[in-house]
């Protein structure tokens, strides 16, 4: 009985162990594919990735360049998180139309919405050109000149590869630049909003809920890709159809339960797995607490006035949800890489890599990687951290101050390219700001800029802080902006960049909110970039060279999966439960019972639909509830970040089965560090879409158009 219970565990752990990493589609014949089988998994690596074939990288779309989507119909149908297409749903919305409150369905193809600038891409096929990319490279004497060769390589390979007229070649760097892919691309231009449920399912539990579980959003979103006659790439047209996929993904209405093989496929952000040691420590201590600063006063103002004005509540909705998503992530981070004592693995890691390095009689070669890493990360920290605080504060947060930013940079390029270069640009920003003023309130930028001058003057290290900063008084400062600047308006704005080049010049550095960024961006630029440019192009240059040394010195059956670079990846696992803390478990499926009891009446949060509520009380669930009850989402072990949002969960045999949106708190340092006790990604139960689609919005001509397996009915 000892026996059995014990290969029972050594069973469970090989399982956890082959969970985990971001893999290269191309790449899953081998041991990937061998574990994905061992985990459940039905369908080939052929199934997934196939150049002669239709397979499933054909079905999934990077969704306008920072989410995934998936083709769910012949007719182009596509389904993405509700939060990636926000901005575009509210883009349609107004105070009379207002479709982030009520919600959005097309019930026939001519009321769908065309979307200014809004792309998807599909990978037509993967291939490797490291030795073309590194030709040339390893005899050039500095970290400048290998960078500068390698992306001269870049260049002349991505024009010269064949493609086809409508596509497009891109290159990327995978394992900090010791491998380099070529993908060929085709984007769609003509992409329309078909669906989208109010808010109050689609964003349910708002900030508060965000990377929490147990969850119960129904984070979904409906467009259609739409292409010329021959199905090619176009413009939006009247004259397009909607596009025919290669391959699209079929609907199982059949259910999950926990240890079901679980896949995700989608286009990860950016991860940082090989991060020595001592850049996590510093993440923790350093970083990470200043940017969450900064962010918390920032939201703590702007929802103070969504609260109680709903013309700034669909102003803000989009950039209040876009700054407290990290700031809520990068606070979860900091807790799971302590919870998992992350710094004490890497440092136990970096101790055995050591020993493998004198072992395999490389001293001379990577002996140093370690001492080097620990003096550049003490020497950058300064830097770093003003790095930090200036994009936070003055690019990201404080809206007066990006503005100002931007003018500053016109006049760098008028500096440094000439009064032609200069008055294009001019030409094109103002334009382009035209778009920004529409969601832009001078009043709460001014609460906002009031509570977060103060942060940088505090967080901002000493030595590089601007004289114009020193003994601040903010409260004065922002009353003296808001009131005399003119980049609190496009009006005033677009008078300041009008005139001559000498006239624009002269009145842009005379007003005082343009006085005090470009003494910001000056400071920046002379006591801060310069040295952290040089100090991080050492990091880039030790972290290829380590890379090169954990994937030389690591057996063959290591699991070694290059970090997230926005290109579509693999990852697979379980439906899970955790245990987040001591006696405390989670299920890993909620239902719509938890909906109900978070439910509060009018909440900007938590308030539910009255049809939703009818159809809960009458347990009206149509063919997707399960045993009296409706599933709503569902974890799994499956490791994702950003750019996962909108992804595919698919089943052993290729279905869809979820859509993932979100992770959960204390997992969300799997970027850096994945921990498969506790990281787990969190997805919409596909049954909980249909239910929408059909009972709640009544698009039976949405249902009509999907390929949905039900379960077989028992006898």
């Amino acid at each position: 009985m000892k026996y059995i219970k014990l290969l029972f565990l050594f069973i469970a752990f090989q399982i956890q162990a082959q969970q985990g990493g971001m893999w290269i589609p191309s790449l899953l014949k081998g041991m990937n594919e061998t574990e994905m089988k061992n985990l459940g998994m039905r369908i080939t690596a052929e199934q997934i990735y196939s150049v002669n074939q239709s397979s499933l990288k054909d079905a999934v779309p990077h969704f306008d360049g920072g989410c995934t989507a998936e083709v769910i119909s012949p007719k182009g149908l596509i389904l993405t998180n509700h939060h990636c297409g926000f901005d575009n749903i509210q883009s349609h919305s107004s105070v009379e139309h207002d479709y982030l409150t009520d919600g959005f369905w097309a019930y026939k193809m001519e009321d769908e919405l065309p979307n200014k600038d809004l792309v998807v891409t599909f990978i037509v096929r993967i291939e490797d050109v490291t030795k073309k990319i590194l030709d040339g490279v390893s005899g050039l004497a500095t970290e400048a000149e290998k960078q500068k060769k390698i992306q001269d390589n870049i260049s002349a390979l991505s024009t010269s590869s064949p493609k086809e007229s409508w596509q497009e070649n891109r290159i990327r760097t995978f394992y900090d630049g010791n491998q380099y892919l070529l993908f060929v691309t085709e984007t769609f231009k003509d992409v329309r909003l078909v669906g989208a449920p109010p808010s109050s399912i689609g964003k349910f539990g708002s900030d508060t809920d965000n990377w929490v579980w147990p969850r119960h959003t129904g984070d979904f979103s409906l467009f259609r890709i739409y292409a010329d006659k021959d199905n090619r790439p176009a413009a939006y047209s009247k004259d397009n159809v909607p596009y025919k996929p290669k391959h699209f993904l079929p609907i199982s209405a059949k259910g999950i339960k926990e240890n079901d093989f679980t896949m995700v496929l989608g286009y990860p952000g950016r991860t940082q797995e090989y991060l020595p040691s001592y850049a996590v420590e510093q993440i923790i201590t350093e970083l990470n607490p200043a940017k969450i600063e900064v962010r918390d006063a920032a939201l703590k103002v702007q929802d103070g006035f969504m609260r109680k004005d709903n013309a700034i509540k669909i102003q803000y909705a989009s950039k209040y949800a876009s700054v407290a998503n990290y700031w809520k992530k990068w606070i979860g981070e900091t807790k799971g890489l302590k919870k998992s004592n992350a710094v004490a693995a890497k440092q136990k890691f970096e101790k055995d890599f050591q020993q493998k390095v004198i072992k395999a009689g490389k001293q001379a070669e990577y002996g140093n990687l370690l001492s080097d890493f620990q003096k550049n990360y003490t020497e950058i920290k300064d830097y770093a951290l003003a790095r930090d605080v200036f994009t936070e504060v003055a690019l990201r947060n404080t809206e007066l101050l990006s503005v100002g930013y931007k003018i500053y940079q016109l006049e760098q390029l008028y500096t440094t390219k000439g009064e032609q270069a200069f008055t294009d640009r001019k030409n094109n920003l103002i334009t382009g700001l035209g778009d920004f003023y529409k969601d832009f309130n001078a009043t709460v930028d001014e609460k906002v800029f009031e509570q977060l001058i103060a942060i940088y003057a505090k967080r901002y290290p000493k030595q590089f802080l601007p004289s114009s900063l020193e003994n601040l008084d903010a409260k004065s400062l922002s009353s003296s902006i808001y009131t005399n600047s003119k980049l609190v308006s496009y009006d005033k704005i677009k008078e300041l960049l009008t005139g001559d080049t000498k006239t624009v010049l002269d009145k842009i550095n005379s007003d005082n909110g343009y006085q005090l960024i470009k003494s910001m961006a000056e400071a920046y630029s002379k006591n801060v970039a310069v040295k952290y440019d040089e100090l991080n192009l050492k990091n880039i240059a030790l972290q290829r060279t380590y890379m090169k040394a954990i994937l030389e010195l690591s057996p063959k059956s290591a699991r070694i999966f290059p970090d997230a670079n926005s290109t579509l990846r693999v990852t697979y696992g379980k439906v899970k439960g955790y245990k987040p803390n001591d006696a405390v478990y989670y299920e890993p499926i909620t239902y719509l019972d938890g909906v109900m009891e978070k439910y509060v009446p009018g909440d900007y949060e938590f308030d539910v639909p009255k049809k939703l509520i009818d159809l809960y009380n009458a347990k009206d669930y149509g063919k997707y509830g399960s045993k009296g009850k409706m599933p709503v989402a569902f974890i799994a072990t499956n490791h994702t970040t950003g750019g996962n949002s909108g992804s595919p969960a698919l089943d052993a045999d290729g279905n869809l089965i979820g859509l993932n949106f979100d992770r959960v708190w204390e997992g969300t340092m799997s970027d850096i560090y994945y921990d498969p006790a506790i990281c787990r990604n969190i997805m919409v139960d596909a049954r909980y879409i249909l239910f929408i689609i059909d009972k709640y919005a009544g698009a039976k001509n949405l249902i009509d158009e999907l390929k949905i397996i039900y379960p077989i009915k028992k006898k």
